[in-house]
């Protein structure tokens, strides 16, 4: 460990940060290290203050309901308690937030965000580069348009449904006079102008004209793309008359790349397993390369060596005959983790594990400057920097960060407000107070979403001793989650986030449903959301489509307009089953199925360092698992044993029977540590120990004992 000021630096991380980082930055290595030990000396007392209140009030929460549990508790008698012991905040009068120099991917433009594991790159790169993705290749690989391809070769009728489907869509994207887009059998410049023409017709025009935006040409002056819009968002028609596709299409369009992820969070927290300042580096590095431009991915597909690189920003020629630039990377997001988890990366003056939130503040806004000296593909034209917050829990932790913020900005010499803030409302505390959790950082907010999955772990745990919950999906039905997702919105806009900042919503868990997927995410932007998550870029290209059909703008003016929709009465009704009689059979599948969710994510977690995975659930079909998830499976079978529903042996019997299920499931994956029959199995013990310890752990996550068995594990390695 390297001692500066008050801070024992991880010797290996003090390396990076001054070799790596600060060289390029041209910071003082003496004035940043002093000033980080600075901001410690401040601020970990205070988070460890806020996470004592969390303690109390949870212990409040749980001593009235085991006070109260026999008789019929009515909604004003429990919301006056809430009150009462300040878990429910005392509400301010209307206003509305004062961020600035925020980019249109954030303000104007309405679409589809991704979520990725900041540790791996290849992930990362592709995720960043989904900001075009190919709808050609979206519709033929996935089953969004009939059942999925078999693979082999080039499916010629599958190929032409392609284009059917794609063209037609064309027809509402960017609607022809006189003529449909399947129709047109030529697409050239002609005179600086663009010439469309079919069979009748020698020069069609748009419906809107205003939706042509330009065009790129080849050397030889022959059209290469179209460049359309509609609702900010782009579309490029490709022409090349040699491509396969190409060649055999009567305009000679190749591929319709539509602009898909606008935005995407690199996530150094749910989907990753960060356990020690080794894992730290790799998350920080990846996030350098990235603002920088120059991370990389070499792999085998194939039998074929594969590189992967970060676009670049793209030119074209405008109507207006002058050069225009498109973004080829999504607006890049970084996660920072919660307030709960320390590091063992850096110790404090007394030789205590700092807060990761501190150290991912301080280091992930000083990677992200970089991005200030860049003159060609930047992340941000206002130079500022978006960091997503999880995991708070009312407005006096929102404060804390916005407080925190000021303080890195001063260190680094920032101007005010430089940083700006994603809220994660997911959990409970912050839904029910997120008009003052907006107002606590109301000149930094740029973003706000519903993360329903925490959000769902973290009502199961509030409500412990309250009795038994329902079952994990019937809860998706209850009145608290809707009034939560309306609220969610209709707060937001109350609160000026209409065209400042995103309002979004939860991720897709699904990935190869998409037809699924279609059918119920445009429900995100009806419901006046200007983003929501999806799991993968083919996804995101996918999504998009719905941003073509909804105008996110006019739904968000309708709701201004409207009455406030979703009630704090709903929102407060906890989803317990109240006297309804399971079965038996109902019974014995909820846990079975919880278990093997367990333990199939926490197998990969614990022993692979794999902190987001597609995993196959009881029925084989393959969701996106991370830490939230992990969260409402143990939290919901630590609740039904604490209230009786089933004995801890019911359980056991469980995951000794879903541990086989699991182990077959992953039969073919070389790196895999079998579970079952394996009495020295860190990931089963780990996987058991988040349900029979559920109760006791903070707020229900699933942290604290995930990094303590992969440590473990890591520790046998070495």
């Amino acid at each position: 460990m390297i001692q500066k000021k008050n801070l024992k630096i991880n010797e290996k991380l003090y390396n990076f940060i001054n070799q790596e980082v600060l060289k390029d930055i041209k910071i003082d290595e003496n004035k940043f290290w002093n000033g980080f030990s600075d901001i410690v000396d401040i601020f970990y007392p205070k988070n460890i203050s806020l996470l004592e209140k969390r303690k109390n009030l949870q212990d409040k929460i749980n001593k009235w309901h085991k006070e109260n549990k026999s008789k019929n508790i009515e909604i004003e008698e429990y919301k006056n308690f809430l009150k009462d012991i300040d878990y429910i905040v005392k509400e301010g009068p209307n206003f509305k937030i004062s961020t600035s120099n925020i980019d249109e991917e954030i303000s104007t433009i309405c679409g589809p965000q991704l979520v990725v594991p900041i540790t791996n790159a290849r992930f990362a790169i592709n995720a960043v580069n989904a900001r075009w993705g190919s709808l050609y290749d979206a519709l033929y690989g996935t089953d969004a348009i009939g059942e999925a391809p078999k693979g082999g070769g080039y499916d010629r009728e599958r190929g032409d449904k392609v284009v059917k489907f794609a063209k037609s869509h064309l027809d509402k994207f960017a609607p022809l006079q006189e003529s449909k887009w399947i129709d047109v059998n030529e697409i050239k410049i002609k005179d600086n102008k663009v010439v469309l023409s079919n069979s009748k017709i020698e020069n069609i025009d748009f419906v809107n004209t205003e939706q042509l935006l330009g065009w790129k040409t080849y050397e030889d002056g022959k059209l290469n793309e179209l460049i359309l819009s509609k609702n900010n968002l782009r579309c490029r028609i490709v022409i090349n008359k040699n491509d396969v596709i190409g060649k055999n299409d009567i305009a000679n369009i190749s591929d319709i790349l539509m602009e898909s992820a606008v935005s995407t969070i690199l996530d150094c927290e749910d989907s990753v397993a960060t356990v020690d300042a080794d894992d730290k580096i790799l998350a920080y590095q990846n996030w350098l390369g990235l603002i920088k431009g120059s991370l990389e991915s070499n792999f085998l597909k194939n039998n074929k060596n594969i590189k992967r690189v970060l676009n670049k920003d793209l030119s074209f020629t405008g109507i207006d005959q002058k050069k225009k630039i498109l973004k080829g990377r999504s607006l890049m997001l970084i996660r920072n983790v919660g307030h709960l988890m320390t590091t063992p990366a850096i110790l404090n003056k007394d030789d205590k594990e700092i807060g990761e939130g501190i150290m991912d503040a301080v280091i992930t806004t000083l990677i992200a400057t970089y991005d200030f000296i860049k003159k060609e593909n930047k992340n941000s034209a206002y130079n500022s920097i978006y960091i997503v917050k999880p995991k708070m829990h009312g407005p006096e932790e929102v404060k804390f960060t916005d407080d925190l913020f000021s303080h890195i900005e001063d260190l680094l010499e920032l101007p005010n407000s430089t940083i700006k803030i994603g809220i994660m409302d997911e959990e409970r505390r912050t839904s029910i107070n997120l008009k003052e959790c907006i107002r606590a950082a109301q000149s930094r907010v740029a973003f706000i979403n519903t993360g329903f999955l925490d959000r769902t772990g973290d009502e199961i745990h509030t409500g412990m001793q309250a009795g038994s919950f329902m079952k994990k999906n019937d809860m998706k039905n209850a009145p608290w989650i809707s009034s939560y997702e309306k609220r969610n919105v209709s707060i937001g806009l109350e609160c000026g986030l209409k065209g400042k900042a995103q309002i979004g919503k939860g991720m897709w868990a699904m990935p190869d449903l998409m037809a699924e997927m279609m059918k119920q995410k445009i429900s995100h932007p009806k419901s006046g959301a200007n983003c929501a998550w999806v799991p993968s870029p083919t996804a995101a290209t996918l999504h998009a489509l719905h941003y073509h059909e909804v105008d996110v703008k006019d739904v968000q003016e309708k709701i201004l307009s409207s009455e406030s929709s979703g009630t704090l009465d709903d929102l407060l009704t906890l989803p317990l089953l109240k006297g309804e009689n399971l079965s038996e059979n109902d019974i014995t599948r909820e846990i079975e199925n919880n278990a093997q969710g367990i333990l199939g994510y926490v197998v990969r977690w614990i022993d692979q360092g794999i902190g987001c995975s597609k995993v196959p659930d009881i029925n084989n079909i393959g969701l996106m698992e991370d830490r939230a998830t992990c969260r409402i499976s143990s939290q919901a079978l630590a609740n039904w044993i604490e209230n009786g529903m089933v004995s801890k042996d019911q359980v056991l019997k469980a995951f000794d029977k879903m541990a086989k299920v699991v182990d077959e499931q992953n039969r073919n994956d070389e790196k895999y540590i079998p579970m079952s029959d394996n009495e020295n199995s860190i990931a089963f013990k780990a996987a058991k120990e988040l349900v029979f310890d559920g109760i006791n752990q903070p707020s229900g996550y699933t942290e604290p004992i995930l990094h303590k068995r992969r440590l473990e594990f890591k520790s046998q390695l070495n």
